[in-house]
């Protein structure tokens, strides 16, 4: 039996084809443990770590960081036995950053290739093609003759074109290729006269400027001109009309370079990963399901100083508390009294679920991921807040893994941490509603019949029309505008 062992790229789950490698944990060389983890991979969900499938010593990776690799692809090869002696063989170790001998320029100039016996020349059928083709239609493939051309009717004879496979420059036998010589172009004034690119005595002046110099009798050709790119004035005329010595002045180039619009001064971003899966997901969704979107502005007054009190009891101060808990809560109570809002459309039938799986939109570096909490209708508000802080903190360090983000039933994206009021959601894939909250802002509000400042919120619901139409759509958000108006009231009456 072998002692090297070949660690292919595992099957992360939920159908995922290919994985990018973020970083490598290990290095040849190294000795592992079993399950120990061995590299970072990112997937089009999540960044993930792997482990080690046997102990002993790194023998060779096989691709560098930052390469996307195929799903049972060979990643790196393990020596399980690395006490019993030194491997037979030359070593072929590849190092952690994929980095393999590269043969001089003067050790590929000195191979020579034997044709194979009966080997059919290039550009004939049957013979090679570029790109390791074969020939299949006639002239396919590389010309090996020379290309000819039909000379110009009274212009410069046209050069010889160079044998394929020779550029212009190229020394053929002892002597340079001849380059053509193109004479210099003509201008020409249209009163007379050229002069040959330059050194030409093609004036600058405007009409009105020859006028008056006809009129002076004063030459042009022989004025130095004082005005832009060194054309003759009206003042230039007239000097020289008088007699006036003109001292010309050093022309100073103004030309002020154009604005570059072009691919340097653009960012090409590569799409990846969870920016490729979202893309893909926002676009599914976008284009399949009917969207609605509903707002309703809330008054939280209430809901704030509920939080302010839950904060300040003892068993709680250890407890990260937000209006995103009392949010969560509101809507999971919802679903119990509207259970239709947490389904799925499944073509010829429409799939209730009788429990919700949270999902919560959370922004990372790698882009918008949704992992969501477990059933979490059945948790307490306490076990509720446990759950969303460890959801929002591995989110943030890249460390949510697929399941977490897989089974999603009903999803709410906290756009107010951005100061946004609110917003008009994408349904994720699967699901029938998302929920945008928006920041918490002191408004003036009418409050027992007078205006005065209170914390207020606005909600916006969009949702899958084939399921949820207009009435429950509206029932579901009023709910959730009810228990953040006041949670203490709407706790008695629904539980």
């Amino acid at each position: 039996m072998s002692r090297i062992k070949t660690f292919n790229l595992p099957d992360l789950g939920e159908g995922l084809t290919e994985g990018e490698i973020l970083a490598w944990l290990v290095k040849v060389g190294d000795t592992i443990e079993l399950n120990q983890p061995i590299v970072e991979v990112e997937t089009a969900k999540a960044a993930v770590e792997i482990p080690a499938k046997w102990a002993g010593q790194v023998q060779t990776i096989f691709h560098p960081e930052g390469t996307t690799v195929e799903v049972g692809a060979p990643i790196i090869s393990i020596d399980t036995d690395p006490g019993a002696g030194p491997l037979e063989g030359p070593s072929t170790t590849a190092t952690s950053s994929g980095d393999l001998p590269t043969p001089s320029a003067a050790s590929l100039a000195a191979v020579e290739v034997a044709p194979a016996e009966g080997m059919v020349e290039p550009g004939l059928i049957g013979g090679p093609a570029p790109g390791g083709r074969t020939a299949v239609l006639v002239g396919y493939g590389p010309r090996t003759t020379a290309a000819k051309r039909r000379p110009r009717k009274g212009g410069v004879p046209a050069q010889t074109a160079a044998p394929t496979g020779v550029d212009h420059g190229v020394v053929v036998g002892d002597k340079p290729a001849a380059t053509p010589t193109i004479p210099a172009p003509q201008i020409h004034d249209r009163r007379g006269g050229s002069s040959g690119g330059a050194t030409g005595g093609a004036v600058l002046a405007k009409p009105p400027v020859r006028k008056i110099a006809k009129d002076l009798g004063v030459d042009l050709a022989a004025l130095t001109g004082s005005g832009p790119l060194g054309s003759i004035t009206r003042e230039d005329v007239q000097r020289a009309a008088s007699g006036a010595t003109v001292v010309a002045e050093p022309v100073t180039a103004t030309a002020t370079s154009a604005a570059s619009f072009g691919a340097d001064r653009e960012q090409r971003i590569p799409v990846k990963g969870v920016r490729k899966l979202t893309a893909e997901n926002m676009s599914r969704s976008a284009f399949t399901a009917p969207h609605v979107t509903e707002f309703l502005t809330v008054d939280v007054t209430r809901a704030m100083k509920a939080l302010e009190r839950l904060r300040n009891r003892r068993e709680w101060r250890d407890v990260r508390v937000s209006p995103l808990l009392l949010v969560a809560k509101a809507v999971l109570l919802a679903v119990k009294r509207h259970p239709m809002v947490n389904s799925t459309w499944a073509g010829d039938e429409i799939v209730v679920k009788e429990y919700v799986n949270l999902g919560i939109a959370a922004a990372t570096e790698r882009g918008l991921i949704v992992p969501n909490v477990k059933d979490a209708g059945r948790l307490s508000l306490r076990e509720l807040a446990d759950s969303l802080t460890e959801l929002v903190q591995t989110a943030k360090s890249g460390r949510t893994s697929p399941a977490d983000m897989s089974g999603g039933t009903l999803t709410i994206t906290n756009v107010g941490v951005f100061g946004v009021d609110t917003g008009t959601p994408i349904l994720p894939p699967g699901e029938s509603a998302i929920l945008a909250f928006g920041a918490v802002r002191e408004m003036p509000w009418v409050h027992k019949g007078k205006v005065k400042v209170r914390q207020v919120t606005t909600l916006g619901l969009s949702f899958d029309h084939r399921i949820i139409d207009g009435e429950l759509g509206s029932k579901f958000l009023r709910d959730i505008g009810d228990f953040l108006a006041d949670p203490e009231a709407a706790l008695l009456a629904w539980t």
